[in-house]
């Protein structure tokens, strides 16, 4: 038969029927089963022909036997032929022996192509909610970081401010209260310390060069 797009199938189908009215069967039509055979025929090329051969040889083939069943029906009714119609059912329905092949080539890879395509929607469906989480959470870890530089920044504008204010009230005790302030976080870190008079000349002959080694000093002999 030929499809809607101009291919060609070789299909095979069965008739279910009952025998409703045996005087209408018997002598209404002549030679019921022949004239049933021919309109099953004409039905099933009316039907396959408004179909491409993929659907009929795949997916359309329910379609197909509920549409020649309702149409043959009909017909059947309109020639009183005294029967009932159970069912139409498709047995085999193929290309051509000689596109056999390159039919179950092209058949296997349009399938190959629905695999890969839903491979890659199933890809696609889990990337797309990691990929929200993860700038979620990037966004959301940015917000926190922008938050804690702002109260950083607002807490020590208002230690300055503080201490500004201080300052204002009392210039000379801040003034050294910063600086022993100050002086006491830096002498902290320091691991030597020497106290001189300021009326000294030097400290150079206060210092013990074998045990400060580490201040770059080095002694020959």
């Amino acid at each position: 038969m030929v499809t809607g797009d101009l291919n060609v199938a070789l299909v095979e189908w069965v008739i279910q029927y009952r025998i409703v009215e045996p005087k209408l069967y018997l002598f209404e039509v002549r030679n019921a089963d022949e004239t049933l055979r021919d309109a099953s025929e004409s039905i099933m090329r009316e039907v396959v022909g408004d179909r491409t051969v993929d659907e009929v040889i795949t997916v359309g083939r329910q379609e197909i036997e509920d549409e020649a069943l309702l149409k043959l029906q009909a017909l059947v009714a309109s020639y009183e032929m005294g029967i009932k119609l159970d069912q139409v059912q498709l047995k085999n329905v193929n290309p051509p022996e000689r596109v056999q092949a390159s039919f179950n080539e092209v058949n296997q890879a349009q399938q190959e192509r629905e695999r890969a395509i839903n491979i890659a929607n199933g890809e696609y469906n889990k990337s797309i909610p990691r990929s929200r989480g993860e700038a979620e959470q990037g966004i959301s870890a940015s917000r926190g970081y922008a938050m804690k530089r702002i109260n950083e920044a607002e807490g020590d504008a208002a230690a300055f401010n503080a201490v500004l204010a201080e300052y204002v009230k009392a210039p000379e005790i801040t003034r050294t209260r910063l600086y022993l302030e100050t002086m006491s976080e830096v002498l902290s870190q320091v691991r030597s310390k020497i106290i001189i008079d300021q009326d000294a000349g030097g400290v150079l002959p206060l210092l013990n060069l074998d045990q400060l080694g580490d201040l770059g000093t080095r002694r020959d002999g």
